[in-house]
């Protein structure tokens, strides 16, 4: 377990106070431990990149580490009625198809190298970006139609990038 592995995990830890946060309507704090969280994924990547320390682990962990955040953030979010349903179907459904297709061309024997593709990337960020949008906007109370735009720009993103893995997945499979 090297430094950006220990770092990746702390994201991991801060999402169930993030969540309970949430619930119990201290959205101040849940924005600072959403920001924290957001943080730690900058901060790994560049520690491994900057010390030559990238694993297996790594790479499967920061991505999945991604995901309990967003899929968690974006879960809370909508129950709450915080953010349209719509958005958190496109978002979850489009992690679920990517993580069938993984263990999809896992068990079939196939070679499954993650790697992030430019569109993935934007994804993650359009996504931290609405949720951490969102929060600022709750947390102090500000009225807002401006986030409507980010939301579709999300769900372009979120599809576009989940296309493009599935295509992917495809020509791996052959």
């Amino acid at each position: 377990m090297n430094l950006p592995n220990s770092i990746t995990l702390i994201r991991v830890i801060l999402i169930p106070f993030f969540v309970d946060l949430m619930i119990y309507n201290y959205y101040r704090a849940a924005l600072l431990v959403f920001v924290a969280a957001c943080l730690t994924d900058a901060l790994d990547g560049m520690i491994a990149r900057l010390t030559n320390s990238r694993t297996e682990l790594g790479a499967f962990l920061d991505p999945m580490a991604d995901k309990l955040l967003i899929v968690s953030s974006f879960v809370t979010l909508a129950i709450l009625a915080k953010i349209p349903v719509w958005l958190v179907i496109i978002v979850v459904s489009r992690d679920i198809i990517l993580a069938l297709g993984s263990m999809v061309i896992y068990f079939t024997g196939h070679s499954l190298t993650i790697k992030p593709s430019l569109y993935g990337k934007a994804t993650t960020f359009m996504q931290f970006l609405v949720v951490t949008l969102t929060l600022v906007l709750i947390a102090y109370g500000i009225k807002s139609d401006y986030l409507r735009g980010a939301y579709w720009v999300t769900a372009g993103f979120t599809i576009a990038s989940g296309v493009q893995y599935v295509i992917r997945g495809m020509k791996i499979m052959g």
